[in-house]
């Protein structure tokens, strides 16, 4: 059986939003949905997310730490597609769902926009809510023919480009990524690219705390 994953590379990634770019246009996303958020580090400590890029606000690319010994790092956040994801149990209506393979999503045609999946959810910002009507920057409909549509009231996240991956391609944040910091493929694979760009390397999850087992690997050393 698949156990899809990912790994970041964050010794590659250099903050240039391409992955946050092709992730909004292949889904078509509305003006005030983000499924993948680069933020900027602004401590050591890996579950802090630092500033955040969302719903339009503007990056603050600081570094941290004290001179000389400062650093500048990006962490790219979606969701974790976790193996024990706290959403699936919260939400009244089975909106959430999980697949065999191990990729989480919601199911908008039974979301009633009750939030409950947002609250339960350790990680910042990964869902968002269609508050109304969704609105859009361009007057054309773009990215994928088969992306996620979009409807007032529901809640929406990452799917791991789903629809990408069953026709045997990647997510959409990979493919532009200009540091080829994005790994991905079957966890239990020895073989697969995110088990190779794995091995023999020092990574964290974020939040393990939570118990929720997440499937996105930070790469470090």
């Amino acid at each position: 059986m698949t156990r899809y994953g990912m790994a970041i590379d964050l010794e590659r990634c250099v903050g240039c939003q391409a992955c946050a770019t092709a992730c909004k246009i292949a889904n078509n996303l509305p003006k005030d949905i983000t499924y993948n958020t680069v933020y900027t580090r602004t401590s050591a400590n890996p579950d802090d997310f630092g500033t955040a890029v969302v719903h339009g606000a503007t990056a603050n690319d600081n570094a941290f730490g004290e001179f000389p010994n400062c650093m500048l790092e990006f962490l790219p956040v979606q969701c974790q597609h976790c193996d024990n994801p706290p959403c699936l149990s919260v939400c009244p209506t089975g909106a959430t769902k999980k697949r065999a393979d191990g990729i989480v999503y919601v199911d908008n045609s039974l979301c009633i926009g009750c939030r409950a999946c947002m609250m339960a959810c350790p990680y910042d910002h990964v869902r968002s809510i269609n508050e109304g009507a969704p609105e859009y920057y361009l007057d054309v409909v773009v990215g994928e023919a088969d992306a996620p549509t979009h409807e007032a009231g529901t809640v929406e996240k990452c799917t791991f480009c789903h629809n990408l991956v069953d026709r045997g391609e990647v997510p959409a944040c990979m493919q532009l990524c200009m540091g080829r910091a994005r790994f991905w493929g079957d966890l239990d694979d020895p073989e697969s690219d995110v088990s190779k760009a794995m091995e023999g390397r020092s990574y964290y999850k974020l939040r393990e705390s939570a118990g929720t087992s997440p499937n996105v690997f930070y790469l470090t050393k």
